[in-house]
Parts: structure tokens; C-alpha cells; sequence
């Protein structure tokens, strides 16, 4: 099949049933929804499932997805080369899509990796990396409720195993 003529719009359904109506070209900023597309002919009506993504996260991506096809993000190649991902460099609108819950956060990378939206996988791992940046192992703990599960001497070992990684 072709793709879907340009202009036309394309239903998407959540985990939860609720169904979001988008143009062809804001959906096919997901790789997933894309192929999806191109195995559905071009006057159907059927809305695409994504039992994947619930119905409130669904809504942000979209909006994310709209807002970054209406305003490109000029491509950065020249930085990608050098092999050296930044963590500071996210543009306003994005750090405020961002201020989320944690839970939102975490379901927004699930969503983004699942529906294979490279840009929104890594603005939101960039976010969880910012949240990290900085802070000892027990603060990190603190942030993401994690319990600590090693024991004094088990903690010593990895901190000396992994002592070439410190920052001093």
C-alpha cells in the first residue's frame, strides 16, 4: 500500500478505548504508526490500536508529536558525530512538556520506545538522565524510591570495582 494522501487524517485507539483523531503526518512521526499505515488502505476507517499506550499518555505524545511537526527541530548531525549525546541541550517548550509526574515520565519513554519516536525517547531519557546527573547513589535511591538491596561490604566491593568512574 501507499502511504495516505497528505491532509487526510488517521484514528488512533488506546489501551483504555479512547480514539484520537490526527493528521497522517503528525501520526507518522512514529515509525510504528507508519507501517501500521502502510498496511491499512488508504480509505480506511479503522482506528489504528495501540494497546500499548493509555489514553492520557496517548494525549501528550500527541501534542508532543503536533507541536515538533509544526515547529521542526533543525538538525544537530554535526554533534551526533562526535559521539557525545548532550543532556543540556532542551529547547523551552520540551523541559516544560516535561515537568511531569514520575509515573508520567516513565510511561512517556514506554510509549515513545513502543511507538518508536526516537526524538520524544530521547528528550524524556535526557529528563531522567538531568534528574540523576550529579547526585550520590543514595540520593538517586531517594529520588526514584529504590531500595538499597546490598549490603555494606556488597556496597564497598561495587564502589570499588567502579572506583575508575568516579568523579574527584
Amino acid at each position: 500500500m501507499t502511504d495516505a494522501p497528505s491532509g487526510q487524517n488517521v484514528k488512533l485507539q488506546s489501551a483504555d478505548d479512547k480514539d484520537f483523531e490526527v493528521s497522517v503526518e503528525v501520526a507518522s512521526m512514529s515509525v510504528t504508526i507508519k507501517n501500521m499505515l502502510e498496511d491499512l488502505s488508504p480509505d480506511s476507517d479503522t482506528p489504528i490500536p495501540l494497546p500499548n499506550v493509555s489514553g492520557k499518555i496517548l494525549d501528550k505524545v500527541i501534542d508532543y508529536c503536533k507541536y515538533h511537526y509544526e515547529h521542526p527541530t533543525p538538525s544537530s548531525d554535526d554533534k551526533k558525530d562526535a559521539g557525545e549525546k548532550r543532556t543540556d541541550d532542551i529547547i523551552p517548550w520540551d523541559q516544560d512538556f516535561c515537568k511531569v509526574d514520575q509515573a508520567t515520565l516513565f510511561e512517556l519513554i514506554l510509549a515513545a520506545n513502543y511507538l518508536d519516536i526516537k526524538p520524544l525517547l530521547d528528550l524524556t531519557c535526557k529528563t531522567v538522565a538531568n534528574m540523576i546527573k550529579g547526585k550520590t547513589p543514595e540520593e538517586i535511591r531517594k529520588t526514584f524510591n529504590i531500595k538499597n538491596d546490598f549490603t555494606p561490604e556488597e556496597e564497598e566491593q561495587v564502589r570499588k570495582e567502579n572506583e575508575w568512574c568516579e568523579e574527584r
